[in-house]
């Protein structure tokens, strides 16, 4: 394996980090347990303690069902702010630990501003889904982030490219979907919003 895969791989783990970072320990941890991935590299195989997984599946539960209450998910991911994409630059550090310092520093500052990117498209979708009066929505969207996370977090560790690639299409594609998101909310706060008029 080389460094520059390595590399790929700790900004798998930091873009999923980004989206929720007790899900990813969990699913990272479990999986390793599992043997459905290969020892993790560097300081990240610590994810694989059982209580590491323990306190990183009760986290993320706890979330979860807060999460689910009309108007609570947007604070909750707000908040988040501060600390997802801090820790998600420390798991792709983790991850090339043990390459030249200077691949370190790249999967720091590249896995950091990849989770930013991630986790800012994610609040934008999280405050139109939370605009929504019920569960429903708030829990398939909480499956959907899961189902996301767990597929990033199994298949980065051996198809790192395409997992990547696929990935960062998805995510461009979220981004462009915010975007129309926002710009349809300001016309009909503003009142410019005419019968289906668009953009």
């Amino acid at each position: 394996m080389t460094s520059i895969t390595t590399v790929v791989q700790s900004l798998g783990v930091a873009m999923a980090a980004g989206v929720n970072l007790p899900a990813t320990v969990a699913v990272l941890g479990i999986s390793e347990r599992a043997g459905w991935i290969a020892p993790l590299p560097g300081v990240l195989g610590a994810v694989g303690s059982i209580w590491i997984i323990a306190i990183a599946v009760v986290l993320y539960s706890m979330e979860f069902l807060v999460t689910l209450v009309p108007g609570v998910a947007s604070v909750v991911d707000t908040a988040q702010t501060v600390i997802r994409p801090a820790a998600a630059a420390f798991l792709a550090v983790a991850t090339a630990y043990h390459l030249n310092p200077v691949y370190v520093a790249a999967a720091g500052l590249l896995g950091g501003g990849l989770a930013l990117t991630t986790h800012g498209t994610k609040l934008g979708l999280r405050y139109a889904v939370d605009t929504s009066p019920e569960p429903v929505t708030n829990g398939l969207a909480n499956f959907a982030e899961l189902g996301t996370i767990a597929s990033i977090g199994i298949f980065v560790w051996s198809h790192p490219y395409v997992t990547m690639t696929v990935a960062i299409l998805v995510l461009i594609l979220l981004i462009l979907v915010v975007h129309r998101i926002v710009v349809t909310l300001r016309k009909l706060f503003s009142g410019e919003w005419k019968g289906g008029a668009t953009a």
